[in-house]
C-alpha cells in the first residue's frame, strides 16, 4: 500500500491493484476502509482473471506516504507515488489493462442492474445512474489525455466511449520507462490506477445508493 495524506484526509491504494484505493480522514481509518472493500476489489479481479485472497487491516504492508493536495481533501486522489513511476514492460501492462477492463466491466454491471433513479444523499444531493456514468466517462476523456489519448469531434461522434476506451487501452500496453508520455501527463501506472479509482468509486457509490 501507499497513503496519499491530505491535511484533512487520507487515501490507501494497493500498489498492484489500480482502482482499490479508499479514503478516510486519517491513516489507520483509510487503510480500514481499504481493508473492509477487499470483497468488493476481489469480484474486480476475478473479472481479470485474477484472485484477491481474503486481508485484514493487519496484511496491510505501507511502502511510501506522499503528501497529498486540496483535492485529496477534497475527496480524489491527487498525486503519483514513486511507485507508479517504476518502469512498465509487457506483462505488467497487460495486467494493469485487465484490471481496468474489469473496473469498467463492473460499472456496467452495476449500472445495468440500478434504477435510474437512485436514493438521495441525507441533504437531498447525488447523481442518478444515467448522470453519474456520464461524468465517469467524461472525467475519463480528461484522464485520457494525461496519457496521449484524444478523440476529434467526428471521432467522438463515429467511435465514442468504446473507441476512447481501446487507445487508452494501447497506450497503456506500450512499454514505458515511468515517465509521463506527454507534456503535463501522468505516468502510465497513475493513469490506469485513478482511471480506475473514478470508476468503481462511483459504481460502488451506486452499488450502495440502489437499495
Amino acid at each position: 500500500m501507499y497513503l496519499e495524506r491530505g491535511s484533512r484526509r487520507t487515501f490507501a491504494c494497493a500498489v498492484e491493484w489500480p482502482g482499490w484505493c479508499r479514503v478516510a480522514r486519517g491513516d489507520d481509518e483509510a487503510l480500514q476502509a481499504l481493508a473492509d472493500y477487499t470483497p468488493r476489489y476481489a469480484r474486480v479481479a476475478e473479472r481479470a482473471g485474477l484472485t484477491l485472497p481474503p486481508l485484514s487491516v493487519a496484511d496491510l504492508d505501507v511502502l511510501e506516504t506522499v503528501a497529498g493536495t486540496a483535492t485529496t481533501d477534497f475527496g480524489a486522489p491527487d498525486v503519483a507515488a514513486s511507485v507508479d513511476r517504476r518502469p512498465l514492460d509487457a506483462r505488467a501492462s497487460t495486467r494493469i489493462v485487465a484490471l481496468l477492463d474489469a473496473a469498467w466491466a463492473e460499472l456496467d454491471a452495476v449500472a445495468a442492474a440500478s434504477p435510474h433513479a437512485l436514493r438521495k444523499g441525507p441533504r437531498g444531493g447525488g447523481r442518478d445512474r444515467d448522470a453519474m456514468v456520464e461524468h465517469v466517462v467524461n472525467a475519463e476523456r480528461s484522464y485520457a489525455r494525461k496519457v496521449g489519448v484524444g478523440l476529434t469531434a467526428s471521432e467522438w461522434r463515429e467511435g465514442g466511449v468504446e473507441l476512447m476506451r481501446e487507445r487508452i487501452r494501447d497506450a497503456l500496453r506500450r512499454r514505458s520507462d515511468g515517465t509521463p508520455p506527454v507534456e503535463r501527463g501522468w505516468p502510465p501506472r497513475y493513469v490506469a490506477r485513478r482511471m480506475a479509482w473514478h470508476v468503481l468509486d462511483h459504481a460502488w457509490e451506486m452499488e450502495d445508493r440502489r437499495t
